[in-house]
């Protein structure tokens, strides 16, 4: 715990300079692009299979009510929030929260299966990478219209962006694509990916964004879900798929340094996801976990939103907090704050 404890000096440092717009939290908003590790309830309002929008998930949020989060409670980003001294967190873009002063927290605007990818998110009928873009420039519109011109644009200099994409690209696109493994190595497809991301950021930045986080890939072959469909029975997580994790976050860490040298003033990090994740899954009872096999709802190898994870599923289990993973995918509001203690960590040179 001494690095967190230490990490909280420093905010209250940061604080204490006046770096932060509001005095009760580090950044004045918080703005997310992203898909299901981040979605807060968008694709509640789209006519998609991805949805978390009924028990069993948010069981163990406030109220005990399903909000649109794929997990048992809180996603990694909630926590961080937290930390940053949010008392509510910015609202679902689509839902009727986002509006008047609701929206001077910021906006999420991430949506469950979507990616870098487009075509990702045409599949599954999510909100595509291009139009989260369009949506932000729309809410940048409404913020100014709420905040003034001046202070809307103070906001979303000092905002805090948070991106999270890739998963979807390759589970529910590039391995059971065809036409994509076929054409493209996973190295091809990582560099084409980290083109759409290199541009996605150029963008933000066009509108003004200074301050971007973005998770890197998770061990996508340690998902529940993904041992259970390319693991053929095996032991352990699936290689392949870690590898091309690693080739992923490789490249997109490069892209990173290179797009800080180009953009004057931007502060970019990307954030490890993969090493605390897999180490949760490698040594679970290391970190107080009891099972990182299979995930607490149903059977826990293959469910996730309402094709097996649901109210009828049979089996979730009662103590989601000694579980790794939520779902067949997600991880459980427990490993998220393992994962948001990592990522305040590594973001110190974002706020100050």
């Amino acid at each position: 715990m001494g690095p967190f404890f230490f990490f909280l000096l420093l905010l209250s440092i940061v604080v204490g300079t006046g770096n932060a717009q509001d005095s009760t939290t580090l950044v004045p908003a918080i703005i997310t692009f992203g898909d299901s590790a981040v979605d807060v309830g968008n694709n509640d309002y789209l006519a998609t299979i991805f949805k978390a929008d009924y028990p069993p998930y948010g069981r163990d949020f406030a109220n005990e009510k399903p909000t649109g989060r794929f997990c048992n409670g809180k996603l990694a980003t909630d926590l961080t929030a937290d930390t940053l001294g949010f008392q509510t967190y910015p609202p679902a873009y689509l839902s009727p929260e986002a509006s008047g002063k609701k929206l001077l927290i910021g906006a999420n605007f991430a949506s469950a299966a979507s990616g870098y990818d487009d075509k990702t998110a045409y599949l599954s009928h999510a909100i595509s990478l291009s139009q989260q873009l369009e949506y932000y420039k729309e809410y940048q519109g409404k913020l100014a219209a709420v905040a003034g011109e001046e202070k809307a644009a103070s906001i979303l200099k000092e905002a805090l962006y948070l991106v999270s994409f890739g998963s979807s690209d390759f589970i529910q696109n590039y391995y059971v694509n065809p036409w994509l493994y076929k054409v493209y190595t996973p190295d091809q497809y990582s560099s084409y990916l980290v083109t759409i991301f290199s541009g996605f950021i150029k963008d933000l930045y066009g509108l003004g964004a200074r301050r971007i986080g973005v998770t890197s890939l998770p061990p996508l072959g340690c998902l529940p879900a993904t041992i259970t469909l390319f693991g053929f029975h095996q032991d352990g997580c699936v290689e392949r798929l870690n590898t091309d994790a690693k080739g992923f976050n490789n490249k997109v860490k490069s892209e990173a340094s290179s797009l800080k040298k180009q953009l004057g003033g931007l502060k970019i990090a990307i954030f490890d996801i993969y090493t605390p994740l897999y180490n949760l899954v490698k040594s679970p009872s290391d970190h107080g976990f009891a099972e990182a096999r299979r995930g607490c709802c149903g059977t826990g190898t293959v469910e996730t939103t309402s094709l097996l994870c649901n109210p009828k599923s049979i089996g979730t289990c009662s103590n989601a907090t000694e579980y790794v993973f939520w779902d067949a995918v997600h991880p459980s509001e427990a490993a998220n704050q393992v994962l948001a203690d990592s990522l305040l960590l590594e973001g110190i040179e974002l706020i100050g």
